[in-house]
């Protein structure tokens, strides 16, 4: 292209220049219009690649996507974020397809339970500062309900949000230096960690610079939302608190390795893969150990592999367990290896020392930190609830006598770090002065309830009402004098993880009469374990109802302190040395106070 009839004067450089710039503009406008007539034939392009790639397998083989990948595909929720502040505009609550999309944000629209939001937080680790928890309480005030949930993935949820509120919530957590995104819906969820991290006498790893490397990882690479389904990962220090890494789709429990079995010996990460036990399967080992520092490399290729093979048709079963259970470990981990461009370490269990154990009463009340001279006091939370009163309490106690932070547990209670021994009195009686406490029985101290249905709409049964009714029914008939878990969720997503405790509960709707007419109830299954003792626990009593859940729960507990072989042993050793009917009728054998509905 020659540049001629200029209106103004140019050297002979500048002309070069001007025709130099035309020419590449006419090359880039030719290549743009031959790109606009070639883009159905093209590879996707850019971070969702991954996704449509994946999904246009699905179609190309003519299988029909699950409703929710065609969600993601028509648009993604990221790009759909002034849709959201117009709803917010209007106060408008969601389509079904938008409450999907908002869940990418952390919003879940949870009507008819609630006609209003919930937000669901990432924590990682479960640690704030103190100024946090007081700053989401003054937001509760203002945009939510005024209360929080501790979760048991060592979060927080508020909750009764208006979608009239719903942006300004979202921001006013950035504000704080916290987020919600990728917290729902088919993303990777809170990163949790031991909540002792740094702090505990018997760890073998500071959890959390792992646990905030996988954190930000995640938020900073948009390939990494929209999976098949959700997914969950977990890294255990081997402190006094269990983080239930076997619970996760991706587990990493530190481990020592002895000298003499090919690999530097040394504290490393032990994999295991595939935890979702509200399937009743808890991720296996796979003879694997990762370097600490390349955790977040080798979760990464994981991810990544179960991205491309994820079922993306049926919903239940599109988490990393059937992509395991399909091709089977070795395999799976054998694409990951070529995907890093490198073999993993692997060691037989006798190169492994023995883990410490975990102290299931270790977060509740006073113990004695690494540090000498520091403490964490562990709080006890009616089920996890904090009114927002409470949350500025604690974070003033935090900070006026601990070390400035609030750690989250996944047994719905938090701990406060860094108190001084002659300020332990003090901070124990300022907790108390709030209504909280520093003590809980056995029975209390191990017992958590998901939502229920006073704020989920899949839920059967008001759990937290109900485990409530327990605690409060078998604490003054009951004595007992070892640690207990009592878990009751609501739905088969088991959030409370009823499989995995001593006596689990699942909501059911109980038939009664010879018609229709169903009251709240539960499946009651006992013998369930955690980390050394993992197990799924077995049915004991179906269609029990609510109203008949505290008395029977005294009658097996009762059953365990009149049978159990020693003083000593455990109710999860007692429950497994029978089988369900034989422990429903030695629960049946006792005398029990009556329960009236």
């Amino acid at each position: 292209m020659k540049i001629e009839h200029l209106s103004v004067d140019f050297n002979d450089e500048q002309k070069r220049y001007l025709e130099g710039l035309a020419a590449g503009l006419k090359v880039t406008l030719a290549s743009r219009g031959a790109a606009s007539t070639t883009t159905a034939a093209t590879e996707p392009t850019g971070p969702d690649a991954i996704h449509i790639k994946a999904q246009d397998k699905v179609l190309a083989s003519g299988r029909k996507l699950a409703d929710q990948e065609k969600i993601k595909r028509e648009l993604h929720p990221f790009d759909a974020y002034e849709r959201l502040k117009e709803q917010a505009r209007s106060n408008a609550a969601p389509s079904a397809a938008d409450n999907f999309r908002w869940r990418y944000h952390g919003l879940f629209h949870v009507a008819p339970a609630q006609d209003s939001y919930m937000c669901r937080l990432r924590i990682p680790n479960g640690i704030m500062k103190h100024w946090q928890l007081a700053g989401l309480a003054d937001l509760a005030d203002q945009l939510c309900g005024p209360y929080s949930h501790v979760t048991t993935r060592a979060n927080l949820q508020l909750r009764e949000i208006p979608p009239k509120h719903a942006v300004m919530l979202l921001e006013g957590l950035s504000d704080l230096g916290l987020t919600a995104r990728g917290s729902g819906a088919d993303n990777i969820r809170n990163v949790t960690g031991t909540p002792t991290a740094g702090i505990d006498p018997q760890e073998l790893l500071d959890t959390r610079p792992y646990a905030r490397e996988w954190h930000f990882h995640i938020l900073n690479d948009r390939s990494l939302y929209g999976l098949p389904r959700k997914f969950n990962v977990a890294f255990d220090g081997a402190g006094r608190i269990a983080a239930l890494e076997d619970t996760n789709d991706i587990a990493f429990s530190a481990v020592e390795v002895k000298d003499g079995f090919g690999v530097t010996s040394g504290v490393w990460f032990r994999l295991g893969l595939g935890g979702i036990t509200g399937h009743k399967d808890f991720a296996k080992p796979t003879g694997i150990i990762v370097e600490p520092e390349r955790a977040t490399e080798v979760a990464d290729a994981i991810v990544r592999l179960f991205i491309e093979t994820g079922d993306r048709t049926n919903r239940l079963k599109a988490r990393l367990k059937y992509v395991l259970d399909s091709m089977g470990h070795d395999k799976f981990m054998q694409a990951v290896e070529e995907r890093l461009g490198r073999k993993l370490a692997r060691v037989p269990d006798e190169a492994l020392q023995p883990r410490p154990e975990a102290d299931r009463m270790a977060h509740i009340g006073v113990n004695a930190q690494k540090q000498a001279g520091l403490n964490w006091i562990g709080v006890v939370l009616p089920l996890g609830k904090l009114t927002t009163d409470q949350m500025r309490a604690l974070a003033k106690i935090a900070s006026n006598l601990g070390d400035g932070e609030i750690r989250l547990t996944v047994w719905q209670n938090l701990l406060i770090p860094g108190v001084h021994d002659e300020n332990v009195a003090m901070a124990c009686a300022a907790i108390e002065q709030i209504g909280l406490s520093t003590q809980a029985s056995h029975i209390r101290a191990g017992l958590i309830a998901c939502t229920g249905n006073a704020g989920c709409k899949f839920a059967a049964a008001n759990t937290k009402k109900h485990a409530a009714e327990i605690a409060d029914w078998c604490e003054s008939r009951v004595e007992l004098d070892t640690p207990l878990n009592i878990h009751l969720t609501g739905c088969h997503h088991s959030c409370a993880q009823h499989y995995i405790s001593d006596i689990g509960m699942i909501a059911a709707k109980v038939p009664v009469g010879d018609g229709d007419d169903t009251v709240e109830g539960y499946h009651l299954f006992a013998g369930g374990g955690f980390g050394p003792q993992a197990d799924i626990g077995r049915e004991v009593y179906r269609d029990l109802k609510a109203a008949d859940a505290p008395g029977t729960v005294e009658k097996l507990l009762k059953a365990y302190l009149a049978h159990r072989a020693s003083p000593d042993e455990p109710f999860l050793s007692f429950a497994r040395r029978h089988d369900g009917d034989a422990l429903r009728q030695l629960a049946e054998a006792q005398n029990s106070s009556e329960v009236s509905a």
